[in-house]
């Protein structure tokens, strides 16, 4: 779904509010929910809305009671919404920046430049959407690519039993093959291709499939025919994991 910012326009000069008006509902992205001649107005406006539910405020510097300079600086201290100034007035642009003002137009402006600034604050407001947003964790790879007699073999996950070491080489057990798959690299390197989650090392020769124990007896665990023991090493991270199993 894309992002459509709300926006409110504070000019005291009704051709130039109306314009910026015009300008807004032009704009896709943009959602025209309050317009106000007074920068006082706005303020009474902005507390009849709900806490976040105004996202940009196109403000005229040079108004009566309350000018759009004194009227950033209140939504700043509110937390409230990011600024573009509309003014006549260049004399202004450097104190716009210093309340943090996303962009400032001078009048006269045309829809192009105006589109410009809407822009800019389109991109803070995503930026500050995927900031905000809870970070998936990764999604977890169903396979493996093993090297196998010249050729790349896709393992599934959930096929493997147990994995047992020979020297340089690994032997892959499975549940859907009578004969294992032998590839050319160190158990150390397989156990770092497989999840730590799923698999578990219980001795320098074995890594096990945890779902696929069947029983544990003393220091060996059942996988189908194979009974396979624990090493010495391994009995901390094994009792961690006993633990949690029973």
């Amino acid at each position: 779904m894309s992002l459509v910012l709300k926006c409110i326009a504070v000019d005291d000069e009704p051709l130039a509010l109306g314009l910026v008006c015009a300008f807004i509902e032009k704009t896709p992205f943009l959602e025209l929910v309050g317009r106000y001649n007074s920068g006082v107005d706005a303020l009474k406006g902005l507390h009849a809305l709900p806490p976040g539910g105004v996202d940009v405020a196109f403000l005229d510097i040079q108004m009566q009671e309350l000018n759009g300079l004194e009227l950033a600086r209140v939504l700043a201290q509110a937390g409230g919404p990011r600024v573009v100034f509309t003014t006549a007035f260049s004399q202004y642009a450097v104190e716009g920046y210093r309340v943090d003002a996303l962009d400032y137009l001078m009048k006269p402006f045309n829809y192009e430049e105006f589109l410009r600034a809407a822009g800019k604050a389109r991109a803070y407001a995503e930026r500050a959407q995927a900031l905000a947003a809870p970070h998936a964790p990764p999604a977890e790879e169903d396979c493996i690519f093993l090297k196998v007699e010249y050729q790349l073999v896709r393992v599934l996950l959930n096929d493997i039993l147990y994995v047992e070491g020979l020297k340089d080489y690994v032997k892959v057990h499975l549940k859907s093959a009578p004969r294992a798959l032998l590839s050319l690299m160190s158990l150390r390197a397989m156990e770092e291709k497989l999840p730590a989650r799923r698999f578990l090392r219980i001795h320098r020769s074995f890594i096990v499939a945890l779902d696929k124990i069947e029983a544990v007896r003393r220091l060996t665990v059942q996988i189908g025919d194979a009974t396979l023991p624990v090493g010495d090493q391994y009995k901390e991270a094994f009792g961690q994991f006993l633990s949690r199993w029973v």
